[in-house]
């Protein structure tokens, strides 16, 4: 399929219009940063596993300088605009080639000073105001630190009785982060039915996480999510140790996740667990999304 070029002193953004052709370009290039690209490879593989995307609104571009691949666009909307690392001087090509394609976005996530330094850029073209939304850090892991103390039960894929858990749940996971997300109960209804969902049980359900994406090596541990009452009694933690254990168990060569920098608990806990640092990103909101949930790390896509 043939692809799309914007050039802008001396950058290349490339639209490919296959998942397939974006990966035979980018792929080596993501995969030296596998756990910080996790997410994008994860979308890229899911949609030339479907021999997609079929909507031509969703986005996958290369950034190119001199022949080379420097860095990564995607969108699949409504969510918002993904970047990799990137040299800087390359942003305004991005922020060109973003503004022939999509006349409003809603945020943009990337690496902190490449998401500045777009988001200062878009909002100069656009004449609207931005402001800085969630800081988040992605974590690698390839061996479990198993906690101290274990609770009691254990780890159960959820199967198609759990959906009304699975989809409360979820309803309640996206409303704590701000998500966006349109369809909870169709979320809850193709994750149990592939059977990535996962519940830590001890005489009923107690806690929740979810395997949404993989890349080449790996796979993404997301949707972790406990009920208020439930909480502090370590039922997540043993939920996503026994997951990543056995993602582990079943061939891949990593885990990873991602937290937010303002819970300091949540990253203490998985550091303990093993889960390494690799990378932060950040959150640019544009206002005339102001009123809408903030769009996080979309693990949904």
């Amino acid at each position: 399929m043939s692809s799309s070029q914007t050039v802008t002193g001396g950058v290349s953004v490339i639209a490919h219009h296959s998942a397939a052709a974006f990966l035979e370009r980018a792929g080596a290039w993501l995969l030296e940063r596998e756990a910080e690209h996790n997410l994008l490879l994860g979308i890229a593989q899911d949609f030339a596993a479907a021999g997609g995307p079929s909507d031509p609104a969703i986005l996958l571009a290369t950034v190119e300088q001199h022949g080379d691949v420097v860095g990564c666009v995607f969108r699949t909307p409504p969510h918002k605009v993904g970047l990799t690392r990137m040299p800087l001087e390359a942003v305004p090509a991005v922020v060109r080639a973003i503004a022939q394609r999509y006349e409003r976005i809603p945020a943009v996530l990337g690496p902190d000073e490449v998401a500045r330094h777009f988001a200062q850029r878009w909002s100069a073209l656009r004449n609207t105001p931005w402001r800085e939304g969630a800081s988040q850090r992605i974590y690698q892991l390839e061996v479990v630190n198993w906690p101290a103390s274990m609770p009691a039960g254990r780890l159960r894929p959820a199967t198609t009785a759990d959906i009304p858990t699975v989809r409360e749940w979820v309803s309640a996971f996206a409303g704590e982060v701000h998500l966006l997300m349109a369809d909870p109960e169709h979320i809850a209804v193709e994750y149990v039915n592939r059977g990535i969902v996962f519940l830590w049980e001890d005489g009923w359900p107690r806690s929740m996480a979810a395997v949404p994406a993989a890349t080449p090596h790996g796979v993404r541990i997301g949707y972790v999510y406990t009920p208020p009452e439930w909480r502090g009694r370590g039922y997540a933690s043993a939920c996503v140790a026994h997951l990543s254990d056995a993602v582990l168990e079943s061939g891949s060569r990593y885990c990873f996740l991602y937290t937010e920098l303002a819970n300091p608990v949540s990253n203490s806990i998985y550091q303990r667990m093993g889960y390494q640092p690799v990378a932060d990103v950040m959150d640019c909101i544009f206002p005339e999304h102001a009123g809408q949930p903030r769009v996080q790390i979309a693990t949904n896509q």
